[in-house]
This record gives C-alpha cells, structure tokens and sequence, in this order.
C-alpha cells in the first residue's frame, strides 16, 4: 500500500512548472474519437485520469502514441465500435464524455455509467440526457450502462440547462459538433476548459462560438480533420500549490499559467495576506506574515471553483480569527474535514458551510484522502504541520496531479512516496 510520508512544517521556496490542464485533457481526448484524421496534442498532464482514458482508446482500438512526455498522438480512423463498456470506463467521471463523441460520430452510444470522485452526494447526469434529447436521441439506463440512440438522425435545438454543468456542456457539444443544423446551449458553463474544448474542436474544424459565454451556439459540420493543439495550463493545479504556500509560508514561483484564470483565486489568497505578482505566465506568491480570516462561496466559474474548497480550507485552519467556506455548487464536499480536525484544526461543518476558527499549528497524523482535491488538501495540512503526517489513499490524488512528490520536493518540502507493505513492521512502529 503506497502513502505519501510529509515531514511539515518547512516553508517552500523555488520555482513549480505547472502541468496542463486536467479538466481539458479528460474532455479533448474522447473528442478526438470524432475527428477523421490523425490529432496531435500537446501540454497533456500524464495523470492516471488521462491514462486510464487512453488505455480505453487502446482497448476500443484507436492509435495511441505517446510521443514525449506530454504529447501524444491519437488516430480514430480504425475505430468501428460504439461501446464502452469496460471496467476501465467505471474508474473515472470523464468517461461519460464518450457518450457525447459517440453520438456525434455513430450516432449511437452504449457507455458504462462513470466512477471518479465520491463527495457523498448525487452527482446526476440529467442535464446530459435532457441535451442528447434536444437533439433528437432516445436515451435509456440499464444495468449501470447509458444506452443513446440517435440514429435516426441528430439536429441541432435550442437547449436550456437547468444548472451551468461542466459535463452535460461538453457532451452536448460534442455530440451536436457532427450533429444537422444548429444547436444553442443556454446558461452553458463557462470554465477555461470548456474554452479549451472549444477551441480544440474548431481547431479540428467544428463551427462554434460563444464558449466562455452562458450561450454556445454549434453549427454542425460534416467532418473533424486531425491537427495540432496544446493543451491550457491546469488552473487547479496553480491554485493548489499557491494555496500551499499561503499554508506553509515561503515564496514560490508559478510558472506556465494564465493568470486571467487565477483571478478568482489570487484575490481570495490576496485576502488572505499574501503577495501575489503576476508577470507574462508567471505568477509568484508569498506569505511571510499572518494569515487573516476571510469568507469564501464556492461558485461556477468566474467565481471561486469547487475544486480549489478544500485546498484553501486547509490553508485557512492555521487563519487568525475564524473562516466561513459555503460550497455552492456540490454537496458533502467537507468530508476531508474529520481528518483535518486529526491533525488539530478546528473546523465544524453544518451542511454547506463549514466554520473554520483558526489554530496556532497542525500537528502530522494518519490520515485518509477521500477524493481527488480532499487528498490535496492533506497534503498541504501536512506540509504546514509540525511532525509526520502520512496520507492513504493516494491513488485519489494523483489521478489529477504529475509528478506532485517531485515537485513539492524541488520547493524545500519533505515528502516522499513509500509503499508501506515493504516497510518491516519494526520500522512501521517506529
């Protein structure tokens, strides 16, 4: 059993190379199955999240080649198949996505339901089914596989979401890409990397405009052509190493982001006290002094993002005075909270919100990462915290994080991946 190992309480300094964007990366990758030519792209974040997807490609017989460490080439022109429905397709969220890259290419679709992150509450993929029905597909779940048939023929509608969801807006595109006439998504979401998709596919020859905005409108085309695209940075990824500087004070030079992207972010961490100064793709934070108290709602994008809560909570236990975090988009996202009162904060939870009063210092224990930017907040807690903290279940964590031993480690920070069956059980007690 493999466990990341901190010794905290070392302030970071140095320089961290930001991967590319983890969001994007799951949702260009299945849309490659829908281009008719051969896709080469760069800045991919070789996550187990991205490898596990191109292993599914492998398996559904796409060409998959991996040409450096962060550029592959996917060629979809062999694939004759509508159906996903391995094993692999239940370990991640983003699976999902080939529903939509199926519809717009077969006009079919028969995809096992996904797996990915638990936050203890109902993550539902209605808002994809409403849109797959707009265009004119029949849509049925059974026996845990998601059953689309649009063969009769996709056309473009006018389709409303309930909820600016991330995932239902890109399989709608996806699928209306290939689909006939027009189709116009309202109170669409608007992440960077729903732009990023957007752009991939009009880079491949789609017709869409307005991503980034609440309304997408897609002119279906007849083909995808392969070419070339790079990958945005990972905005997630900034904010979690920047939020563990806030914790653990230093001064830290981010490189490779946009910083338009980390608006919502700095500001809050500004807010905290710390310096931030942006410069081309770089931003440098720095904390030496205290941290102050602040109030954060977690938001759809341009606000603060869902999957940067438990990062800045975990900064915010070592706050003077007491925080306010309400989640705004998921629900139980506070799970990591039992294991952030293991290491000594003072964090109490009442649905949405979560009561931070800040304490004078962590303290390194045992403890469990339950999802994906829980795992990172214990990892920052750890970095802060006086002694040894181990963290289980790390898997969570680096489904969306390359190579974070290795770079927390070129920062000054003492962690390192065991895998503890090896450890002689002497050595475990000690």
């Amino acid at each position: 059993m493999d466990k990341f190992v901190i010794h905290g309480g070392k302030p970071l300094f140095g320089e961290v190379v930001i991967s590319g964007a983890k969001n994007a990366a799951v949702a260009i990758i299945p849309a490659a199955v829908m281009v008719d030519g051969v896709c080469r792209i760069e800045n991919i974040p070789m996550v187990s999240d991205v490898l596990i997807q191109l292993e599914i490609l492998r398996e559904l017989g796409c060409g998959v080649r991996v040409l450096s460490a962060d550029t592959i080439e996917i060629d979809s022109r062999g694939l004759n198949t509508s159906v996903a429905t391995s094993d692999l397709n239940r370990k991640m969220r983003a699976s999902y996505y080939l529903i939509g890259a199926f519809l717009g290419r077969f006009g079919r679709a028969e995809v096992a339901m996904p797996g990915g992150c638990n936050f203890g509450g109902v993550r539902p993929i209605d808002q994809h089914m409403k849109g797959f029905e707009a265009l004119g597909a029949k849509v049925d779940i059974r026996n845990g596989i998601v059953y689309a048939d649009g063969s009769a023929g996709l056309r473009g509608s006018t389709i409303y979401l309930d909820v600016a969801s991330v995932g239902a807006t890109v399989n709608i595109m996806l699928a209306a890409c290939l689909s006939e006439g027009q189709t116009i998504i309202e109170n669409s979401a608007k992440e960077p990397h729903i732009v990023d998709l957007a752009n991939f596919l009009n880079s491949m020859g789609a017709d869409i405009m307005g991503a980034g905005t609440d309304v997408i409108k897609i002119r279906g085309v007849e083909r995808l052509v392969g070419g070339f695209y790079s990958i945005i940075p990972d905005q997630i990824e900034a904010g979690t190493y920047m939020a563990a500087v806030a914790a653990a004070g230093g001064s830290v030079l981010v490189k490779n982001v946009i910083p338009k992207h980390m608006d919502c972010i700095t500001a809050k961490l500004e807010e905290m006290g710390c310096e931030i100064s942006e410069e081309d793709d770089n931003i440098r934070v720095t904390r030496s002094g205290a941290m102050r108290k602040i109030q954060v709602k977690t938001m759809y994008y341009p606000g603060f993002p869902t999957d940067m809560q438990p990062q800045l909570a975990a900064a915010l236990c070592l706050a003077e005075g007491t925080s306010v975090v309400t989640e705004g988009v998921w629900e139980n996202r506070f799970r990591y909270s039992d294991e952030l009162r293991r290491m000594g904060s003072k964090i109490q939870v009442d649905g949405k919100v979560a009561v931070i009063e800040g304490v004078k210092k962590l303290t390194g224990a045992p403890v469990r990462a339950s999802d994906l930017r829980a795992g990172a907040a214990l990892v920052i807690a750890g970095l802060a915290a006086e002694g040894t903290t181990e963290i289980e279940e790390i898997g969570y964590i680096e489904r969306g994080y390359e190579d974070i031993v290795e770079k927390l480690r070129k920062l000054g920070a003492d962690i390192s991946r065991v895998n503890f069956d090896d450890v002689p059980p002497i050595a475990k007690a000690n």
